[in-house]
């Protein structure tokens, strides 16, 4: 009975895991030394209770620390004049790799357009259909885009609810004036992740997404040769996708996850064909020409 109630759980991992976060928030002030440090702790910790305590979902399920997608938020403040702040923010999350004590990389992406109005001991509010302020929709914004990746590496086109529901943040907040909302900001930014991330013209992107952690390393205990095999045929999903959109921002955000990882799993363990998957990472992902070198062909 206990192995079935864990099978069970596995399976349905991808609905509850993706339901909370447990996620450690880092304020880095050192760039405004001579500013009020206490404001800056107070930020923290205020954000840290934000991220942790808000119901991201419907789901009313309390799960234990251990059962939450494990994230962090690292936001560097550059400038400080009078309540507002400008700077950048670090997000990355990861999610546990089955039957192993591994944990693999999933989402790693450095904002480096996000300003926001602060005053100290200001209440932090979610509300997915109003702008309140720029530091609460860009938190929200990453916290669901978090969420939305986690699940779609566990079910097919799985994060698409948490993915509409970022949508509806950003879409609130590009009259607000703060940059990173709107599409003539710049080419990579939150328009373009949460937009390319629901369009049917990037649909390989979340395949990918898909068969490299659930029908790949997921299944690593059973079979490292076809779990390598795998993982192969998703990067081949993203190749098709670069025939169709070269450069495209979501190959970047896949590989500034991955891209380490990628070269630990094909560097030892069984054989596999790493002359042509090598081939298809210096097309895919020029940028990490160094790293793709270190695989042995």
């Amino acid at each position: 009975m206990r192995n079935i109630f864990f099978i069970c759980l596995f399976f349905s991992w991808g609905f509850l895991h993706s339901q909370e976060l447990n996620c450690t928030v880092k304020v880095n002030s050192a760039k405004v030394g001579g500013s009020n440090a206490q404001v800056f702790k107070t930020l923290e910790r205020s954000l840290n209770d934000f991220v942790n305590k808000t119901s991201w979902t419907n789901n009313a399920l309390k799960l234990k620390n251990n059962e939450r997608i494990t994230c962090s938020m690292f936001i560097t403040i550059d400038e400080v004049n009078g309540s507002i702040y400008k700077g950048s923010i670090q997000v990355q999350s990861s999610r546990p790799i089955y039957n192993s004590a591994y944990s693999s990389p999933i989402f790693n992406y450095n904002d480096k357009d996000f300003s926001f109005d602060y005053t100290e001991f200001q209440i932090l509010n979610y509300n997915p259909n109003a702008f309140e302020s720029n530091l609460v929709s860009v938190v929200s914004f990453y916290c669901l885009m978090i969420i939305g990746f986690d699940a779609d590496t566990f079910s097919q086109d799985g994060g698409t609810a948490y993915y509409e529901i970022a949508q509806d943040i950003a879409t609130t907040a590009q009259s607000s004036g703060y940059p990173g909302w709107n599409m003539g900001d710049t080419n990579q930014n939150r328009y373009f992740l949460i937009n390319n991330v629901l369009s049917n013209l990037y649909v390989q992107f979340r395949d990918a997404l898909y068969q490299y952690h659930f029908e790949g390393l997921d299944q690593m205990h059973k079979d490292q040769k076809t779990t390598k095999e795998r993982i192969i045929s998703a990067i081949t999903q993203l190749s098709y996708m670069e025939l169709n959109k070269p450069n495209s921002f979501l190959t970047r955000v896949f590989f500034d996850a991955k891209a380490d990882e990628i070269v630990s799993i094909f560097t030892g363990g069984p054989v596999v064909d790493n002359a042509t998957l090598v081939d298809k990472l210096f097309t895919i992902s020029p940028l990490n020409s160094a790293k793709w070198s270190e695989i042995k062909i």
